[in-house]
C-alpha cells in the first residue's frame, strides 16, 4: 500500500473519528446537558478557585501553564524529537511524538471553530485567545507531549525504577489543567476533554507509529540509515 494511503488510513482516520467525538462531547457540554448536574457546578469551582488565588500560586500558576503554551510545547518537542532520532537512529519515535502533538493540535483547533464556548465568568489572568474554551489547548498539548513521552520512556527504559520515574512526566499536564482553571481560563469540562484528545493521540500514534508490526512503505534513505544503527 503507498504511503499516502496508509498515512491517510491509519493515522488520518483515527484522527478524524477522534474530531467528530470531541465536537460530538462539545455539543453535549454546551447545548444539551448545559443545564444538568455536574454541569451546573462548573461555575461553582472556577468561583472558589477565584476567591482563593494568592500571591505565590499566582507566580506558580503563571510557570505552570507558560509550560502548556504553544512556543514552549513546540521547542520541548522538537528538541526531545531531535534527541530521540541522535541517540535511537531510528524515525519512529521521534515521529511518534510529534505527530501525537500535531494531531492534538489539529483535532483541538477544529473543534473550536464548531464549538463556541464562552470562557468562564470569572476575572480572568491571562489574555484570551481568540478560540473556544472548549477544549483547552495548553491542556490538550501538555498531555500529548508529556504523557507521549512518559510511555515512550517507559518502553525505552530497562531500570524498573527509571521506568516509574517517567510516569513522573504525567504530573505536568495535571499541573497544567489546574492552572488553566486556576487563572479561570476554563471550564473543568474543558480541560477533562483535552485530556480525551491528547492521551486519543499518543494511543493512535503509538498503536501505528510505534508498533513495529505495523510495516509502513518508509523512503528508502530512512530504511538505510536504520540498516546501518542496526
Amino acid at each position: 500500500m503507498p504511503l499516502i494511503a496508509q498515512v491517510a488510513k491509519r493515522l488520518l482516520l483515527p484522527v478524524t473519528i477522534l474530531f467528530a467525538g470531541m465536537v460530538g462531547l462539545g455539543l453535549l457540554v454546551t447545548r444539551v446537558a448545559d443545564q444538568a448536574w455536574p454541569l451546573t457546578a462548573e461555575d461553582d469551582v472556577n468561583r472558589t478557585l477565584e476567591t482563593n488565588r494568592d500571591g505565590p500560586l499566582n507566580v506558580i500558576s503563571e510557570i505552570v501553564s507558560l509550560i502548556g503554551s504553544t512556543p514552549v510545547i513546540i521547542a520541548v518537542t522538537g528538541v526531545a524529537a531531535a534527541i530521540l532520532y541522535l541517540k535511537l537512529h531510528s524515525w519512529r519515535e521521534p515521529l511518534y511524538l510529534m505527530l501525537g502533538v500535531t494531531a492534538q493540535a489539529l483535532v483541538f483547533f477544529f473543534t473550536t471553530l464548531v464549538i463556541d464556548r464562552e470562557r468562564p465568568g470569572v476575572h480572568r489572568m491571562d489574555d484570551s485567545p481568540p478560540t473556544s474554551s472548549f477544549p483547552s489547548g495548553h491542556t490538550s498539548a501538555a498531555v500529548a507531549l508529556y504523557v507521549g513521552l512518559a510511555f515512550l520512556l517507559f518502553t525505552l527504559l530497562r531500570r524498573a525504577w527509571a521506568k516509574r520515574l517517567a510516569w513522573l512526566l504525567v504530573l505536568v499536564p495535571i499541573g497544567v489543567a489546574f492552572a488553566r482553571l486556576y487563572r479561570g481560563m476554563h471550564h473543568p469540562t474543558d480541560v477533562t476533554a483535552s485530556f480525551l484528545n491528547g492521551i486519543t493521540c499518543v494511543a493512535i500514534m503509538a498503536r501505528e507509529v510505534l508498533n513495529r508490526a505495523v510495516d509502513w512503505a518508509v523512503p528508502a534513505r530512512f530504511r538505510t540509515a536504520r540498516l546501518k544503527a542496526s
